[in-house]
């Protein structure tokens, strides 16, 4: 898939015209000026997990014929887990989105676990982390808001009230239902591209260490410059960096990271980035092998990658399911843009389930974690009309 596509260069005679919002199908990503807005389902790719997806995405488009070229999706955050792709029936224009008014919540928000639950497991994390016996630096630990909302909400309303950020890259992907139920998405305003190939050259910007943002500038200022200066916060981040460059090594002929993180700034968060330039040895290279061998990164789970990821099973009581994949696509030339599934919600009529989720290193401290996956919660619920504080989001006493 070329650039010309994800800027509006749409394969099909004319654009159709848009339609329902209970559009079982609809897949957006859009950031930039540049925009994937799908619709219908021509085929599913079969589902597997992340270790087969290239060969199973060499196979699709081997024995496809007609129809967009190209297959969206998500990849959820457990690497053995079932994938879901598919190819749509058409590509449209960017989907406009109109600010509308909030919609109205019915009853309190339920935390999943409650602050002080969450806080425990930082502290048992943390203990992990600092014995001399385990073969862990960092593992991140994610938290839950569920919410319900008095109608069935459309995926546009919430999309809509979170694409006012130009910083973040607006999505909605289709997630399997069991038969009979109300269809589901992902939903959510992502600051953090995973993966973009184009023929050899690669793109990357991983973020780690985050603050959070204030209305006031001068406090504002005073959260940037202080993350800036952090060292918990620049080890963290250079866990994900340096995941990404080795995973990127063995297919790249020239990898170019920059060599301090930069700020990179969102409506609600400050956070460390660095760009990440590489070229492949081969052209041929699928973005879905490449995809395979990033995800899951240490920015959502954590190094070394295994036991983080057991860490994180003992821990979180609630399965993260999609919610720190990655969302995107990938054509049937190997091309592909990938981003990390953070900042969402899962929508399924009425329910709402939010996401957020800290890194935590040896001195990492539970009362901080629990305020940043506080402040990360914020984008979602502004965009439910939720204004803070909430008691259910507040860090523990």
């Amino acid at each position: 898939m070329n650039d010309s596509l994800m800027q509006g260069g749409w394969p099909e005679a004319a654009p159709s015209p848009l339609e329902s919002t209970d559009d079982a199908s609809l897949f957006l990503l859009q950031h930039a000026g540049q925009h994937v807005h799908a619709r219908g389902c021509r085929a599913a790719l079969p589902s597997g997990a992340l270790a087969t997806l290239s060969e199973r995405v060499a196979q699709f488009f081997a024995q496809q014929r007609g129809g967009p070229g190209l297959l969206v999706g998500a990849v959820p955050f457990e690497p053995r887990a079932d994938d879901a792709l598919y190819q749509p029936e058409r590509l449209l224009p960017a989907l406009p989105l109109q600010p509308q008014g909030a919609p109205l919540l019915q009853g309190a928000l339920q935390a999943e676990p409650a602050a002080q639950d969450y806080a425990a497991a930082v502290a048992t994390a943390v203990q992990a982390l600092r014995s001399p016996t385990q073969d862990l630096h960092k593992v991140v630990l994610a938290r839950s808001l569920l919410a319900r909302t008095r109608q069935a909400l459309s995926p546009e309303v919430l999309l809509a009230r979170l694409g006012a950020d130009p910083s973040v890259a607006t999505y909605a992907v289709p997630l399997p239902v069991e038969p009979g139920q109300a269809p589901a998405w992902l939903v959510g305003a992502t600051p953090e591209l995973l993966l973009r190939k184009r023929g050899v050259q690669l793109l990357s910007h991983p973020l780690a260490g985050s603050a959070r943002r204030s209305a006031d500038a001068s406090e504002d200022e005073r959260a940037a410059r202080a993350l800036q200066g952090s060292a918990k916060d620049h080890d963290e981040h250079r866990h994900v960096v340096e995941a990404i460059v080795d995973g990127l090594a063995p297919y790249c002929s020239d990898i170019d990271a920059q060599p301090q993180p930069t700020l990179h700034a969102t409506a609600s968060m400050w956070h460390l980035g660095t760009r990440i330039h590489a070229t492949l040895k081969d052209p041929h290279t699928p973005a879905a092998l490449l995809l395979a061998q990033l995800h899951p990164t240490p920015a959502v789970c954590g190094t070394p990658r295994l036991a983080a990821l057991q860490r994180i099973r003992e821990l979180e009581p609630v399965a993260r399911g999609f919610y720190a994949g990655a969302v995107g696509w990938l054509d049937a030339q190997g091309d592909g843009d990938w981003y990390v599934a953070i900042r969402c919600a899962r929508l399924q009529g009425t329910q709402l389930r939010l996401y957020a989720g800290a890194g935590i290193v040896a001195d990492s401290q539970p009362e901080a974690e629990v305020a940043e996956t506080a402040a990360k919660f914020a984008a979602l619920l502004n965009a439910l009309g939720v204004h803070e504080p909430a008691p259910t989001i507040e860090p523990v006493a």
